[in-house]
């Protein structure tokens, strides 16, 4: 269900582009994700800081290509998005006792040190990667194509990592102790 949830906007934007033009989509996206926000918050009372900043990039990049009539902005949105996250996995890394990833997967999984390293590191790689790959694809491709890589291609991309991740987890998850085991 959050997955759904996630790509609300997305899914309207690529509604919209193929009803009308990039414009609608862009604000239809914004309006979406003001909506998306909005229910969050009053469902679940907490919004989090990866949802407001791409709200906040949405309405700067989707405004300026609404204001400029350009859509070079919202196509580098992706980009800044997913550069951003790379930028905050590897400070945490650096920075922190434990990174974003652990913070946010180590109350369900027990894994050695070297292991969240490796896995932070691959996210950082990922976003770096996601982020090339999106200016990649905007630049050489039409923008009816970019549209289409925006959902089906980011989608499929994220898929595949996170399937490998878990083939790659279930390799060095750590066991659990149970009570049978002391008996």
């Amino acid at each position: 269900m959050k997955l759904l949830t996630d790509l609300f906007p997305v899914i309207l934007f690529f509604v919209a582009y193929q009803l009308y033009d990039i414009y609608v989509a862009t604000a239809v996206a914004i309006a979406a994700s003001v909506v998306q926000v909005a229910y969050i918050k009053f469902r679940h009372g907490k919004v989090e800081n990866a949802q407001w900043l791409t709200l906040g990039l949405l309405v700067v990049f989707g405004g300026l290509t609404l204001f400029l009539r350009d859509p070079t902005f919202i196509k580098w949105k992706p980009t800044v998005v997913n550069w951003l996250f790379a930028a905050a996995f590897l400070l945490s890394q650096l920075f922190m006792q434990r990174s974003l990833l652990r913070r946010m997967m180590d109350h369900a999984v027990t894994l050695p040190d070297a292991i969240w390293l490796r896995l932070n590191g691959a996210w950082v790689l990922f976003f770096f990667a996601m982020g090339v790959i999106n200016l990649y694809v905007a630049y050489t491709y039409s923008e009816q194509v970019w549209v289409n890589f925006k959902l089906f291609g980011f989608l499929g991309l994220t898929i595949v990592f996170m399937l490998a991740q878990g083939v790659y987890l279930s390799r060095h998850i750590e066991p659990e102790e149970t009570a049978t085991e002391d008996q």
